[in-house]
């Protein structure tokens, strides 16, 4: 089963992209190179780069790692995984009665933190491969310690665990949280995250969107003006928001509480979204994700968020908040977002205590990176 969408991206040559959907279903997508692919195009494997002592998850740090060894399994039951650590052997001796070791690597080298979304290369497919681009991890506008994290594509391409043309962007400040790809044109991000001072100050939003125009050879960028997170570090990632679950289909978090201090802002988020239209000239269609009840730790609310979910081949790994409703419920929209794919919940209450989620800790790469 296949469909075929034409789309000039610019770039020297064209060629047919595949596109894995889930089990026994590929999409097709006709376009030229260079191309920054969707979250469901085929990966090679995730990238984790696992807690440790040096981390702001000290004080938790046996209850984060039972978390990130749930997602190491989940990951490596269908995937290659890629692990980035300061401590390899003892990172094997918490995982290898637990994990398919025969799709984990390793990567040696020191860490400021975990959120491999954001310190992550982001992977664009050329005729001849891929290349990976190494843009600043800046702590989210200088927010925290990030000159470890921001040097660790660099010593993956160098250790040859990560395969590809390497393309050092360090000139501009850009977290993997903050972009969402359709994977045929369209980048999907928040105005509050990409505008903020502490990032790319110097440019402004004409600049920057002309910048990731030429960089992701895109034909268009939706700018979410509305939504956020209490709780959220990352001045309103839009993977904590609204994400891409096909080139038409938008999965976003709804806030039906009145009395909820997020009502207000989702609520015109949502609105915004209506107006947003495909490069066919369509509207997309909308999947509402609940809004996670609150949860608090020494009286500060937590960023939980259905959002954050991990597309992988076959699967997709969602956060769940021990709320049974609403994980069920997310469960379901994933579902009939993903009809082919297997939904798995993942507990991710340790995560949010550091405000962030399951897709914040993992990175994906595409085909032909691992």
């Amino acid at each position: 089963m296949g469909i075929i969408v034409g789309l000039p991206l610019g770039g020297a040559s064209e060629k047919d992209y595949q596109v894995q959907f889930g089990k026994n279903i590929n999409v097709q997508v006709e376009t030229r190179a260079p191309l920054l692919p969707a979250e469901w195009a085929l990966q090679s494997g995730i990238q984790l780069t696992w807690p440790h002592a040096g981390t702001d998850w000290a004080y938790m740090l046996d209850e984060v790692q039972e978390c990130f060894i749930n997602i190491a399994h989940e990951i490596a039951l269908r995937e290659k995984l890629l692990i980035v650590t300061p401590d390899s052997e003892e990172v094997k001796r918490l995982i290898s009665d637990k994990v398919n070791m025969e799709n984990v690597h390793f990567l040696q080298c020191e860490t400021n933190d975990t959120w491999a979304r954001d310190h992550g290369a982001i992977t664009m497919m050329n005729a001849d491969g891929p290349s990976l681009l190494d843009f600043k991890f800046n702590g989210w506008g200088l927010k925290f310690a990030s000159d470890k994290d921001n040097l660790i594509t660099r010593h993956a391409v160098e250790a040859k665990v990560l395969k590809g043309s390497y393309i050092n962007r360090l000139n501009f400040v850009l977290e993997g949280g903050s972009i969402e790809s359709d994977g045929v044109g369209t980048l999907l991000t928040t105005s509050e995250c990409l505008l903020s001072p502490n990032r790319n100050g110097q440019m402004n939003r004409v600049e920057i969107e002309e910048y990731l125009r030429s960089v992701f050879h895109l034909e268009q960028v939706l700018w979410l003006d509305h939504g956020y997170l209490a709780g959220d570090d990352t001045d309103s990632h839009i993977d904590t928001l609204a994400r891409f679950c096909s080139p038409d289909t938008i999965a976003y978090v709804q806030c039906t509480d009145a009395n909820d201090e997020h009502y207000e802002a989702l609520r015109e988020m949502e609105e915004q979204l209506k107006t947003f239209r495909t490069l066919k000239g369509e509207p997309y269609q909308l999947l509402p994700l609940p809004m996670a009840d609150k949860i608090e730790e020494e009286g500060e609310r937590l960023p939980a968020t259905y959002a954050n979910f991990l597309i992988m081949n076959d699967a997709v790994l969602y956060p769940t908040y021990r709320q049974p409703e609403n994980d069920v419920r997310a469960r379901e929209v994933l579902k009939e977002a993903f009809p082919q794919h297997e939904i798995i919940g993942i507990d991710c209450r340790a995560l949010i205590k550091q405000h962030g989620s399951l897709h914040c800790v993992t990175m994906q790469y595409p085909a032909g990176v691992f």
